[in-house]
């Protein structure tokens, strides 16, 4: 394993950002914390799933999401609350700023 690539068995997390219109924070607030809330009760491949909001930045949330490996969190893109979650990204004019994964400290060899 290099210091680049994630081991097979590590979990997959992504970091995902993003903003949002003073109209539409609420409601995209509430629709982050049902998918983190239906991912961690219906998707055994969910390891955590973590709604944050940054202090001082208005209009923006993150998600923290750690998964099994990651076919769990590319089986978590084709459940019914995902899909949800997605077509309300579009309907509410969301704009996703980064949607990243991120390596553990297991991959950090050198």
């Amino acid at each position: 394993m290099t210091a680049h690539s994630a081991s097979a068995n590590a979990p997959y997390r992504i970091f995902a950002e993003f903003e949002t219109s003073e109209e539409s924070f609420g409601p995209f607030l509430d629709l982050c914390r049902y998918d983190a809330r239906e991912s961690r009760q219906e998707e055994p491949g969910c390891l955590d799933f973590t709604v944050l909001v940054p202090e001082g930045e208005r209009n923006v949330i993150v998600l923290f999401e750690v998964y099994r490996d990651k076919a769990a969190f590319e089986a978590h893109r084709n459940t019914p609350h995902f899909i949800k979650f997605a077509r309300g990204c579009a309907d509410m004019n969301v704009i996703t700023r980064t949607v990243r994964p991120l390596l553990g400290p297991e991959a950090a060899t050198h």
